[in-house]
């Protein structure tokens, strides 16, 4: 097979996550690249959360580093919020691996009950210099058909 052709299948395989929506490379003598990409919550649709995090081409381990931000993109509801997990560790709605040494990024979303927030935390399931890398992000129901509104007691 031709070298051209196999350099190209490669940068194909390397470039088929079909959710990122980009990519930062690092600079010319580093193989790392920032990642970004996009996850719409599979239960809440109507959110959508952008993940930024460090890939090296070359490396059996990605970095533990990155950042997690979301939004509401689109109608929350209330039977959507009835489906979810409402444990204090919520559910895990993405995870992907970051090593062939078991190193995964997950992303967790929780239900804040009294506030009506939903979290979602961006973590590294293995322990990096010292600390474990994580990232917050919250979406606030106020606004959407999902909110509840409770009464306040009379004074």
């Amino acid at each position: 097979m031709n070298k051209s052709i196999v350099c190209l299948i490669c940068l194909l395989l390397v470039a088929c996550d079909k959710n990122e929506v980009g990519d930062i490379s690092l600079g010319v003598f580093t193989t790392k690249d920032i990642k970004l990409n996009t996850l719409v919550d599979p239960i809440v649709t109507g959110v959508t959360c952008h993940v930024a995090s460090i890939e090296a081409d070359l490396s059996f381990s990605d970095p533990s580093d990155s950042s997690i931000a979301c939004r509401q993109t689109g109608e929350i509801t209330a039977q959507m919020i009835a489906q979810i997990d409402k444990s204090k560790s919520g559910e895990v709605v993405f995870k992907k691996s970051k090593s062939v040494f078991f190193k995964t990024m997950k992303i967790r979303r929780i239900y804040d009950q009294q506030s009506q927030t939903l979290m979602y935390v961006s973590y590294s399931t293995k322990e990096t210099s010292g600390s474990f890398k994580h990232s917050l992000s919250t979406v606030p129901l106020w606004g959407t058909q999902a909110y509840q509104v409770t009464s306040v007691p009379a004074s």
